[in-house]
């Protein structure tokens, strides 16, 4: 299984970024082994030392935790941890320069807040949605 790294951003920011996702995801939650580097490097034919670099990186934010000689774990509360980072960085990095976008396209400040009601009701994640 290869995977197509993007040539803009440093291999090991693009794995830690596929970790970090997968957490948010609920596909790894508190306690779950990681893939180790060795497999990370053969999986995607990388430098192991490049898998190693993301992997640190994870561990550094606090993440991920090593078990010496068994491996790499989601640390607990790791899930809580990123949810709420990206939660109180979410307007700054990600609504603000879409709505920016959007003014630059010449959207009304109603036409932007239809677009979102629009969405928010049709999206395929929506905890307040009444199942069909």
């Amino acid at each position: 299984m290869s995977r197509h790294f993007e040539d803009s951003t440093p291999i090991y920011l693009q794995i830690a970024e596929e970790v970090r996702t997968q957490i948010l995801s609920g596909d790894l939650s508190d306690g779950d082994r990681l893939t180790s580097t060795t497999e990370y490097a053969t999986r995607y034919r990388i430098n192991p030392a490049t898998a190693n670099k993301a992997i640190t990186l994870l561990v550094d934010e606090g993440l991920v935790v090593k078990r010496r000689g068994i491996g790499m774990f989601v640390a607990h509360g790791a899930y809580e941890h990123l949810r709420n980072e990206r939660a109180r960085t979410y307007v700054d990095t990600t609504l603000g320069p879409a709505l920016h976008a959007g003014r630059v396209l010449g959207l009304s400040d109603d036409d932007l807040v239809e677009a979102a009601r629009t969405y928010l009701r049709d999206s395929p994640i929506n905890p307040f949605k009444e199942p069909a």
